[in-house]
């Protein structure tokens, strides 16, 4: 329990910590959010690394994404994800309807403009745990109301066979 709240509060100062310096004239906004899905994405890369070093090597795409919104989803924001959809054609849908990350935010639309900056880091641990999986990836999130988040996730399968 006290890890999760570390974490949570480790994120919510990145994003002020970088948004505030954007602010003061250190960098600019867009920038932000680019710099924070770098850095998920990298901490995404280590995570997937480290949790499928014993795991038995996947069948497929879908096989990654039911891995990624299971037991990589779970380990990291203590739930699965709600729902997980496909068009079968590379494209994923993940559906979190209490996102950790937005579930301090008010559930009203005054911090709808604020959320998508509180899932950029989220797209980058997906788009990073992908790419150490072997699939290229471009991850995007939308928040529709809150606390849910839904994630897209078009994917090029570039997987390697041994």
């Amino acid at each position: 329990m006290a890890d999760e709240a570390l974490f949570l509060l480790l994120h919510n100062e990145m994003v002020a910590g970088l948004y505030r310096a954007a602010e003061q004239g250190e960098g600019e906004n867009g920038r932000c959010t680019t710099k924070l899905e770098s850095m998920g994405f990298r901490v995404g890369q280590g995570l997937i690394e480290r949790f499928t070093k014993d795991t038995a090597r996947f069948k497929d795409e879908l096989d990654i994404m039911k891995f990624i919104c299971k037991d990589f989803w779970t380990t990291v924001f203590k739930k699965q994800i709600d729902n997980l959809r496909t068009n079968h054609q590379g494209i994923y849908v993940l559906q979190d309807n209490k996102f950790r990350l937005l579930t301090q935010m008010s559930a009203g639309k005054q911090y709808l403009e604020h959320a998508p900056k509180y899932l950029a880091f989220t797209c980058g641990l997906i788009r990073g745990g992908l790419s150490n999986l072997g699939i290229k990836s471009i991850v995007t999130a939308e928040v529709s109301s809150m606390p849910a988040s839904t994630t897209h996730s078009c994917n090029e399968c570039v997987q390697e066979d041994d």
